[in-house]
């Protein structure tokens, strides 16, 4: 098995089945498939039971908002499932071609796929850090155990399931889908308890929409990143599987999970600070029960939400060119973790740090339409075989062209404090377009999902093909 799992030649060959997975970038033969479509719900409703979501529907509260509660409820429905659909459709991609998501974009983006998958997998080490920093302090809370020995804890037992690998990760969210949906309805109830369900909107008219809007891009913005990760976790499944039911259930299962915390985080908006989970703890639970409740989950959830971090990173890396196997690739990205959690734990970094991800993350879906539009055109027909010699794909300029383009028209319709900040040292035009005209709305991603797409169309019209033309089927 070790040799299998360093030779890329190891797979799962049924649900349960917790052997190392060896196999990285190839497709999974149709042969070879199996699992349940009810394992799709799972997969995507466990990775948001996390601090994260809670802390977005905080934000309601805040000064540049203001959203009262009927108006922020509709908003976390409308940008949930706005910014779970383009998971949705990359996630039916994987029944029928067997493939990861990022080493299925080469199709698209051939050689420059060096770009987003070096990126993808900087941003999976990032969100590592940002999210280890919540479970090692819940876990620290709970035990008394000091800082570092509680973020080992947490990085080992999420380590584990990225080494082992897509049946291990399927395995873990289903039954902590079960385990942690039991926590939060208790935490829920004592939360609504505590629920301040008199605020009402600060803003009126074209402001009032404006912040509508920003709310609901914020909470698309939270499911909107898993469209890197979406074919990963359905890739195994029968090539008969139902595309309908993928779509269907993946925007169920993220509404549900990310919608739900964050209208935990919304109820108690006016009494929140910060994002400290001990101030969270003691003021809205107490220490007792409830708190403790709190502080396993939060630790459970950073597991299954690093897990996925570590099991896509490593394969972002493969489809970079990287030739390296997946266990040691998956390990690599839990180790920088780990130290980039250290780092991030040390000082006043961890909120700026957030912040730039949130930035860097509008480059999402322009990406998206890339393989979208790559993938109607092709009419869902890819010679996977052809994808895998790095060697031997085209460039794919236009590929990365329409996604740099469709990032930077969308600069002017970002509405983001990192923006703001390099607009006022460069003075490029970066949320001025939003800031100026748009009441502080942020329109950004459709922005550049549109734009992103039409040069890539064009492309394809007048280059032939395009990046990909080498592995059409």
């Amino acid at each position: 098995m070790a040799v299998e799992a360093l030779t890329n030649e190891g797979m799962p060959s049924h649900a349960g089945d917790l052997s190392i997975e060896g196999r990285g970038i190839e497709p999974v033969p149709a042969s070879a498939r199996y699992g349940s479509l009810g394992r799709i719900f799972s997969v995507w409703f466990t990775p948001n039971l996390v601090p994260a979501a809670f802390f977005i529907g905080t934000l309601a509260a805040a000064d540049f908002l203001q959203i009262g509660l009927v108006t922020g409820v509709l908003a976390i429905l409308v940008g949930n499932i706005v910014g779970s659909i383009l998971v949705g459709l990359l996630g039916t991609m994987g029944p029928r071609t067997g493939m990861a998501q990022m080493p299925l974009a080469r199709a698209a983006y051939g050689k420059s796929i060096v770009v987003p998958g070096l990126l993808n997998w900087l941003s999976c080490i990032g969100w590592d850090g940002i999210n280890s920093i919540f479970g090692a302090a819940a876990l620290s809370l709970l035990t008394g155990l000091p800082f570092v020995v509680a973020l080992i804890i947490v990085v080992i037992c999420q380590a584990i399931l990225g080494i082992i690998g897509y049946e291990a990760i399927h395995t873990f969210e289903k039954y902590m889908a079960i385990v942690l949906g039991i926590m939060f309805v208790v935490l829920t109830v004592a939360i609504a308890g505590n629920a301040s369900t008199g605020r009402v909107d600060g803003f009126t008219g074209l402001d009032q929409l404006g912040a509508f809007v920003l709310f609901s891009t914020i909470c698309a913005s939270f499911v909107l990143a898993w469209s890197l990760y979406a074919s990963d976790y359905s890739r195994y499944l029968p090539t008969d599987t139902s595309s309908s039911g993928i779509f269907f259930l993946t925007v169920a299962a993220l509404t549900l999970s990310a919608g739900w915390l964050e209208v935990l985080g919304l109820l108690v908006a006016d009494q929140v600070s910060g994002t400290s989970i001990g101030t969270i703890r003691d003021t809205i639970l107490g220490g007792g029960l409830l708190g403790a409740l709190a502080m396993i989950a939060i630790f459970l959830g950073t597991v299954a939400v690093n897990a996925i971090n570590d099991y896509t990173g490593s394969l972002s890396l493969q489809a970079a060119g990287v030739r390296i196997p997946r266990v040691a690739s998956a390990l690599v990205v839990a180790v920088l973790g780990f130290f980039f959690t250290l780092y991030l734990n040390s000082g006043d970094f961890a909120a700026k740090f957030e912040s730039y991800l949130l930035f860097i993350s509008y480059w999402i879906a322009p990406w998206a339409a890339v393989v979208l539009v790559d993938w109607w055109l092709r009419r869902g027909r890819v010679d996977t075989g052809r994808l895998l010699n790095f060697s031997a794909l085209p460039a794919g300029w236009w590929g990365l062209g329409a996604l740099v383009v469709g990032f930077l028209v969308s600069l002017p319709f970002q509405q983001s404090a990192f923006g703001e900040e390099l607009r006022a040292s460069t003075g490029l035009p970066i949320n001025a377009i939003s800031d100026d005209v748009l009441h502080y709305a942020d329109f950004a991603y459709i922005i550049g999902f549109i734009v992103a797409a039409v040069v890539y169309w064009i492309g394809w019209q007048v280059a032939g093909r395009s990046a990909g033309e080498a592995s059409a089927g």
